[in-house]
């Protein structure tokens, strides 16, 4: 039987329609959590509050879009209660050779896995520093804390997720609100499949480095690393990095 960590507890999870944040709604609800469920795929998500059941419920939003993020907050605090947990999961990436990568996709990646954290924690702090508490765990990547070739806008944005956590715990440590940070490697996710395809020209084996002898996780096992951080098992960590990612940055 899982461990009721989250019993009597609000959850939200963006990315919650499939892959990590999927696995990590579904975890935390095992535990005991109502979870809200949000994603830009409000159809995936709904399935995902379906499969968890009770109170649980779903959203529709676009990380990216401040206004819809902070609609679909509110609209889960008013419905659920005031959120003790926000884990934030969404998440996009592909390869590309810098020097070719159109604009629109250096921003889209930038705008969804760094502007999308920080709109998804800005609208969740606002009900967590009116209560006096809370959990935030982002969740960045071994690319944000190592180069990785054709991965430019990609480790950008998940570097920038690593120092947003950094300076989001400073912030709001002293209010009751700790912010930690999850650092997987190759999760077997739909996510992964964006990475498959490499640019034309690249080498192979520049991405020896970021290949574990391990293989990929599966998301259950972040997720699992996840609820840890989140719980109260975890209340002294703050500000911490977590890397999960089978020795790649050892």
């Amino acid at each position: 039987m899982a461990e009721r960590r989250f019993e009597g507890k609000v959850a939200i999870v963006t990315g919650a329609g499939s892959g990590l944040g999927r696995a990590t709604s579904l975890r935390l609800a095992a535990e005991g959590a109502t979870v809200a469920c949000l994603d830009v795929d409000a159809d995936a998500a709904g399935k995902t509050a379906v499969e968890i059941g009770g109170r649980s419920r779903a959203w529709g939003a676009d990380v990216s879009d401040p206004a819809s993020v902070r609609s679909a907050v509110d609209a889960a605090a008013e419905a659920l209660g005031t959120p003790d947990v926000l884990v934030s999961c969404a998440g996009i990436g592909r390869f590309a050779n810098s020097h070719e990568m159109p604009p629109e996709d250096w921003k889209r990646i930038v705008d969804v896995n760094l502007n999308g954290t920080f709109f998804v924690c800005q609208a969740v702090l606002r009900h967590m520093v009116a209560a006096g508490r809370g959990s935030i765990v982002t969740i960045a990547s071994n690319a944000g804390l190592m180069g990785q070739a054709y991965s430019a806008a990609y480790c950008a944005s998940k570097g920038g997720v690593v120092n947003l956590t950094r300076a989001l715990c400073d912030e709001y440590v002293d209010r009751g609100i700790r912010v930690n940070c999850v650092a997987p490697g190759g999760i077997a996710t739909p996510l992964q499949k964006a990475f498959y395809a490499l640019p034309e020209g690249a080498d192979p084996n520049k991405l020896g480095k970021v290949r574990s002898p391990f293989g990929n996780s599966t998301p259950e096992e972040i997720a699992a690393l996840v609820a840890f951080v989140a719980s109260d098992q975890g209340r002294y960590m703050a500000g911490s990095i977590v890397s999960i990612d089978g020795g790649i940055t050892t």
